[in-house]
């Protein structure tokens, strides 16, 4: 997201090390990671560390980050949950998966990909192309990351949004108000029921440990 904020900390360096050796060992051609989290836990942050780390390795990794691909923009989001009710929508249904599939077919193809990016200052979505012929990695990233089909490295933060309060003012996502407090409570539901597909798990210390 265009915008965005990383506050990328030892913590994040270390856990991302330990990434990169288990993805040394695995590596295949067009490997995917993904990573999960909830609110502010540190997935993007994460995600960036990783990438960074692969490059002294010679490996090009990019990340994706899917809460780029919400269906309804963010200037309507608030309005159609409250809507359609948020305990009904708030979910794996609210992203558009055709457009992440395509994306991650474009990349697996090392073609030309198109696809959304948040401006986070206008609130608006552009449109980021990419050259994945020169990309070996993809680092999926998001709320629900993991599970994305096809993905060969599941990491999962286990950092709920109780324990992230910190993180989410400095990115202006603490919840100021019932809205957004039923919001990440419905999050968290569906984020930790993902919990099982993980291949390694990042815990509440933030220390990197098998699933």
């Amino acid at each position: 997201m265009l915008g965005d904020v990383l506050l990328i900390t030892e913590k994040h360096l270390i856990a991302a090390e330990g990434i990169i050796k288990e993805v040394l060992a695995k590596k295949t051609d067009k490997f995917i990671i993904g990573i999960s989290g909830e609110s502010g836990s540190g997935k993007s942050e994460l995600a960036h560390a990783v990438a960074k780390g692969l490059r002294k390795h010679g490996i090009t990794a990019k990340p994706l980050h899917i809460d780029n691909y919400y269906r309804i923009l963010p200037l309507d989001r608030t309005k159609w949950r409250t809507e359609n009710g948020i305990e009904k929508v708030v979910g794996y249904s609210e992203y558009d998966w055709d457009t992440i599939y395509r994306n991650i077919n474009e990349f697996k193809q090392g073609m030309s990909s198109t696809g959304p990016c948040v401006d986070l200052v206008t609130e608006h979505v552009d449109q980021l192309t990419t050259d994945y012929k020169v990309v070996d990695m993809l680092i999926i990233d998001g709320l629900y990351a993991i599970k994305t089909e096809g993905v060969d490295l599941s990491v999962f933060i286990e950092l709920t949004y109780h324990e992230t309060k910190k993180a989410q003012v400095v990115r202006g996502k603490e919840p100021q108000n019932e809205y957004r407090s039923r919001v990440l409570e419905q999050e968290h539901k569906m984020v930790q029921a993902l919990r099982p597909n993980a291949d390694l798990l990042i815990n509440m210390d933030y220390q990197l440990v098998k699933a």
